[in-house]
């Protein structure tokens, strides 16, 4: 029996700034284009699993996980 099948559906709690960003990945973004506030925000997504970095030829791309 599968987890998934116990708890039914779940959803991970995210505030509007989160959101509002979560929504812009459309494919792999460069962490330098954010600026202080996003990069700060990007950091929590990352921490709950939401937003993956990805480290290519030395650049830190950013790339939305599928829920």
């Amino acid at each position: 029996m599968k987890l998934n099948d116990l708890v039914g559906e779940f959803g991970i709690y995210t505030t509007g700034e989160e959101q509002t960003l979560l929504d812009q990945f459309e494919g792999p973004a460069l962490l330098a284009q954010f600026d202080q506030r996003q990069s700060f925000i990007i950091e929590g997504l990352i921490k709950k699993s939401l937003i993956s970095k990805v480290n290519v030829n030395g650049q830190v791309y950013l790339v939305k996980n599928e829920i």
